[in-house]
């Protein structure tokens, strides 16, 4: 049977959140990784997380980077970055930025997220479309990773295959549900040694990029950690994966499986 976990219902019950703890991440936390396009080096990311101060308010600072490398660079040169600036009480977003350069095509926009002038809902402020009301518990792309690390994974790995979470984001300037399908567990070999790994599929909207709902996987180490270990994309051309190559200022050890 499908489950949907609300990420609404679930901030107003989850003691973690009303405590401000954090159990599966901190700052300094950093994630490098190697992009593939088949066989062919195609690009690195970098995944960081840092403590710092926004209008003199303390949050978390995370910041995605992709860039393209080698061939690839050379004939389509990409350079996309997204930043979060969370709440470390709440773990909800109070900035984002999404700084996009694909070959010739450039989008830069920041959002803010106002929790505090309206008690049933956010007011989100986008430079590019202006204000929007959305739910009050509303997620970034980046934030809601965070969200699902620390409080759906730690207690709710007993799912079984099939079962789907939907968590709600702002996205592009619209709502953005992401539903991750469980898949399963799975030993993923990566440069770092082999880690056991929970699997998610993020349902995928069938047309110009996708064949199917499940052509996207994302690989989380099945440790205290939670860390995205491996990513990739079946698209109509080929297929991109994102691996692990090195990890730092992890919460706990990271889990290696000894032959």
């Amino acid at each position: 049977m499908r489950k949907t976990v609300y990420i609404g219902i679930l901030i107003t019950l989850t003691t973690f959140i009303c405590n401000g703890q954090i159990v599966t991440y901190e700052a300094g936390e950093k994630i490098d990784y190697n992009i593939h396009y088949g066989i062919i080096p195609g690009g690195k990311v970098s995944l960081d997380l840092e403590k710092e101060y926004l209008d003199g308010k303390e949050v978390l600072h995370s910041k995605l980077s992709a860039h393209t490398t080698g061939i690839v660079d050379a004939l389509y040169k990409v350079l996309d970055i997204y930043e979060s600036y969370i709440d470390p009480k709440t773990e909800l977003p109070v900035k984002a930025i999404r700084n996009i350069r694909e070959g010739r095509y450039r989008k830069y926009n920041e959002v803010t997220f106002d929790r505090t002038t309206r008690s049933d809902s956010a007011i989100l402020t986008s430079q590019l479309t202006g204000v929007h009301i959305t739910q009050l518990q509303i997620f970034d792309i980046l934030s809601c990773f965070y969200y699902f690390r620390n409080h759906i994974l730690p207690v709710d790995t007993n799912l079984k295959k099939g079962e789907t979470i939907t968590i709600m984001t702002w996205f592009t300037d619209e709502l953005y549900p992401i539903r991750l399908k469980y898949i399963g567990e799975d030993n993923v070999k990566t440069k770092l040694g082999r880690i056991r790994c929970y699997k998610f599929n993020p349902v995928t909207e069938k047309g110009r990029l996708f064949k199917s709902e499940d052509d996207v996987s994302f690989w989380f180490s099945a440790d205290k950690n939670f860390i995205p270990v491996k990513i990739r994309f079946d698209i109509f051309v080929g297929a991109f994966t994102a691996e692990i190559t090195s990890c730092e200022g992890l919460k706990y050890p990271l889990e290696i499986i000894k032959r």
